[in-house]
C-alpha cells in the first residue's frame, strides 16, 4: 500500500514528529511504501499532499488535530482518497468522535493499521467543509478573545479569555433557519448565548457541546443555548465535558439535514478554525468521507 504521512512538526507542541516518526518505520516495516510530508503551516502541507494524491496514494495519515484535517478536507474530498488519523494535535475531537486512542500513540497506530474504512457526513459551508463543529455566539468570541492573546499558552489562555469575555457579554441576538427531517424552513428569531451545528458530538478538546451528535446519521445537531446568567453560564461550561448541559432547561436540541445562521458581529469557528463573519449556510453532506476507524467490537 502506498502511504502518505502528513505532518506538521509544531503540532501538539511538536508531538507530531515523534508520531509521525514513530508510524513511518512501523508502516515501512510491514511492507507500506511510505512518504512524509512535513509541512510549516498549513499552506506547505497542502502542496505537499496535493504532490502526493498527483503521483497517486492508497491511504493518506494526518498526524495532527482537528485543524490539520479541516486544512487538507476540501483536497481529501476532492480525490476521494482514504484518510488515516494519529493524534497529535491539541484538539483531536474527529480521532476521540471515531473511538481512535488520543493519549496512546501505539494504540493509535494499532487502529490505523488494524481499523476498517468507514464512511463520515461532512458538514459544508461556504467557508469550506467541517467534520467537527461549527461554532457561533459565546464561544466564538471567546476563541476570538484567545486568538489575540500572546501570553499564557494552553488551555489557560482560553480560561482567561472565558473570564474577559464574560465581563462585557450579552445575549446576541441570532436568526436561525432549521430545515429537514422534522422542519419545514423553520424560522426562531431569539437572542442566545451561542449556537452550535454539530456534524460530531464535541469541540475544543472534548467539549460535548453536540453530546449525541452522529457523524454518520446524516444528519446535524443544533444546539442553542438560550440566554443564562454568567454565573450559570459558567456552571454550564464543565457541564460540557459530560454532555449532561442538554438536560438543562435553556438549552434546546434540533437535529437538520441544513441550518442558516445570522447574527450581526459573529464570527464562526469550525473544527477550531475561523471560518468567517456570519451569515453562514450549513448543510450535511452524508458519506463524503472514508476514514480508518477501530473496527467494531462484538454485539452484545
Amino acid at each position: 500500500m502506498r502511504v502518505a504521512l502528513v505532518v506538521n512538526p509544531t503540532s501538539g507542541r511538536r508531538r507530531g514528529d515523534r508520531v509521525a516518526d514513530a508510524a513511518r518505520v512501523r508502516l515501512a516495516r510491514d511492507g507500506h511504501a511510505v512518504t512524509l510530508v512535513r509541512g510549516s503551516d498549513a499552506d506547505a502541507a497542502a502542496r505537499g499532499v496535493e504532490r502526493e494524491l498527483a503521483a497517486g496514494i492508497d491511504l493518506l495519515v494526518v498526524v495532527g488535530g482537528d485543524g490539520a484535517l479541516h486544512h487538507l478536507l476540501p483536497l481529501v474530498l476532492t480525490h476521494g482518497v482514504t484518510v488515516g488519523i494519529l493524534p497529535a494535535g491539541t484538539g483531536n475531537d474527529t480521532a476521540r468522535a471515531l473511538g481512535i486512542p488520543v493519549k496512546d500513540e501505539a494504540a493509535a497506530l494499532d487502529v490505523l493499521l488494524a481499523g476498517t474504512t468507514r464512511l463520515l457526513d461532512v458538514a459544508t459551508t461556504p467557508a469550506g467543509p467541517v467534520v467537527t463543529v461549527v461554532a457561533s455566539g459565546f464561544d466564538s468570541r471567546v476563541n476570538e478573545r484567545a486568538n489575540a492573546m500572546t501570553w499564557p499558552r494552553g488551555n489557560m489562555r482560553y480560561n482567561l479569555a472565558i473570564l474577559a469575555e464574560l465581563r462585557s457579554f450579552s445575549p446576541i441576538p441570532f436568526r436561525i433557519t432549521l430545515d429537514g427531517p422534522e422542519h419545514d424552513h423553520v424560522v426562531l428569531e431569539r437572542d442566545v448565548m451561542l449556537v452550535a451545528v454539530g456534524n460530531g458530538p464535541s469541540f475544543g478538546g472534548g467539549l460535548r457541546i453536540c453530546e449525541g451528535a452522529d457523524l454518520s446519521d446524516g444528519l446535524l445537531d443544533v444546539v442553542v443555548v438560550n440566554p443564562v446568567s454568567k454565573p450559570t453560564l459558567l456552571r454550564v461550561f464543565p457541564e460540557l465535558y459530560r454532555g449532561t448541559h442538554l438536560r438543562r432547561p435553556e438549552v434546546e436540541v434540533h437535529r437538520v439535514r441544513s441550518v442558516e445562521l445570522e447574527a450581526d458581529d459573529v464570527v464562526a469557528y469550525g473544527d477550531g478554525e475561523r471560518l468567517g463573519s456570519l451569515p453562514v449556510r450549513v448543510d450535511v453532506e452524508p458519506g463524503a468521507l472514508r476514514v480508518v476507524a477501530p473496527a467494531p467490537g462484538p454485539r452484545p
